[in-house]
């Protein structure tokens, strides 16, 4: 995509700089702040639904059991949508596409490259099959997760910045992003110093006040049967049209629309859908977060300390009776 030269660091006099760095070095190992970035923002979401679920009802950490299915598929999920969406990425001639000792493998997840949207499908299975697994209803479950998911795509955002990638149009703002003319993403023709949109700082914003408004909304209008994780899908892909319209990174165009702009057009719609049936079909609350006969059995314990709780179990007398 060309561009004409549109601002330069001589002119605008405040910018936001990348990070010098993406990795550092633990021995022999190689850790990337990429990571980092999505590792923080997993457990943020196990905290932050773990404490929204427990007060629901369910047991604590009964979210452990569920992320351990969800979180791999979700993963998982968000590559392959990534794989497929930028497929001049990883295959034809020249690339690396199953080595994962080269750069540019499809396996090379740590040099960044997953989407949400995948891990939203991916996840999604997992969940289903974790709350079959604990008998926690999915729709609870996704509610209670729905802030979680906009607090660790917050701070998985930084790691975009650290990667220096997913930056979006020139522009002379004072909170434009410094991407250094090497940069393989730096566009052709731009002056060296030129600034660009930190796409990854106004998701950050968008995610961070959405958190608040979705712990709002739950609680004032009392959002369950998967209400509030359709609010969830409404404010986080209407954010996401926006954003991903003015990033100049490649990625397939279809009917004129980056791919994962349609993606986020059909996150709003379903949101939408998810709302509106959900409602028609359960206008009162939740009765438990466990589907019914899944409930967990709470164990009486007797105490020996106070008489009168105390049952007499043992065999009764015999009694002798009189010829």
């Amino acid at each position: 995509m060309p561009f004409a030269p549109f601002s330069s660091l001589s002119v605008v006099p405040a910018s936001i700089p990348s990070p010098p760095e993406s990795s550092f070095q633990i021995g022999p190992l190689t850790i990337h702040y990429y990571a980092l970035c999505i590792i923080a923002g997993i457990i943020a979401a196990v905290l932050l639904t773990n404490h929204r679920l427990s007060r629901r009802g369910a047991e604590k950490w009964v979210v452990i059991d569920i992320a351990i299915i969800a979180v791999p598929l979700g993963i998982i999920g968000a590559r392959i949508f990534h794989v497929l969406t930028h497929p001049n990425f990883y295959f034809g001639p020249g690339r690396n596409t199953w080595n994962p000792f080269e750069y540019g493998s499809v396996w090379a997840i740590w040099e960044g490259g997953i989407a949400i949207f995948g891990a939203l499908l991916g996840g999604a299975v997992g969940a289903w099959l974790g709350c079959k697994w604990t008998g926690i209803r999915f729709w609870t479950f996704a509610d209670a997760l729905a802030p979680g998911i906009l607090l660790a795509q917050a701070l998985g955002r930084f790691g975009n910045w650290f990667n220096h990638e997913l930056f979006g149009l020139p522009t002379d703002v004072p909170w434009g992003l410094e991407i250094e003319s090497t940069n393989p993403s730096f566009p052709p023709g731009l002056a060296e110093g030129t600034l660009f949109h930190p796409t990854f700082l106004y998701e950050v914003v968008w995610n961070g006040l959405g958190v608040l408004v979705l712990l709002w909304a739950g609680h004032r209008f009392r959002l369950q049967w998967g209400k509030l994780f359709a609010l969830y899908l409404i404010w986080y892909s209407a954010g996401r049209i926006v954003w991903e319209s003015i990033r100049i990174d490649p990625s397939e165009v279809l009917f004129g629309l980056r791919s994962n702009v349609w993606a986020a057009i059909i996150g709003v719609i379903v949101g939408i859908v998810i709302f509106i049936v959900q409602t028609r079909r359960h206008p009162g609350v939740e009765p438990s977060p466990y589907v019914r006969g899944r409930e967990p059995e709470i164990a009486d314990v007797e105490s020996q300390d106070n008489s009168s709780d105390f049952v007499d179990v043992s065999e009764p007398p015999v009694t002798v009776e009189a010829n």
